[in-house]
């Protein structure tokens, strides 16, 4: 399917698997070894094998939602996808990226803070 002929709702999805992806390779950056990077994101960055498996995670989730036409956030969901280990992960995730994303990955970052 090209980007013309995906729907408001899958163009929104791939805004928030390329978003949530690149918030945990900021977090990644921040947080673990230049040498331990060496597996690839879903948004093309360089992440430890941790972190793959945490935006692995994430972006099969998001690929799955069955929210996302009326998301706002997972915290207001009336359904919890995420397992609760990987759902801390992700919040601890979002504590240090979030803050970090305005001046790393400005256009996401004000998207996802108005939910579009």
């Amino acid at each position: 399917m090209t980007q013309k002929q995906l729907t408001k709702t899958e163009k929104r999805r791939q805004r928030e698997m390329k978003t949530l992806s690149q918030m945990i390779a900021l977090y990644c950056a921040g947080n673990h070894s230049d040498r331990t990077r060496n597996t690839q994101a879903y948004c093309k960055e360089a992440v430890c094998d941790q972190c793959a498996q945490l935006d692995t995670y994430a972006v099969e989730r998001t690929k799955y939602c069955k929210q996302m036409e009326t998301k706002t956030s997972c915290d207001e969901c009336p359904y919890h996808c995420y397992k609760p280990q990987m759902r801390e992960q992700v919040r601890e995730v979002m504590r240090y990226s979030g803050p970090r994303m305005i001046t790393r990955h400005p256009i996401a970052a004000v998207r996802h803070l108005i939910g579009k």
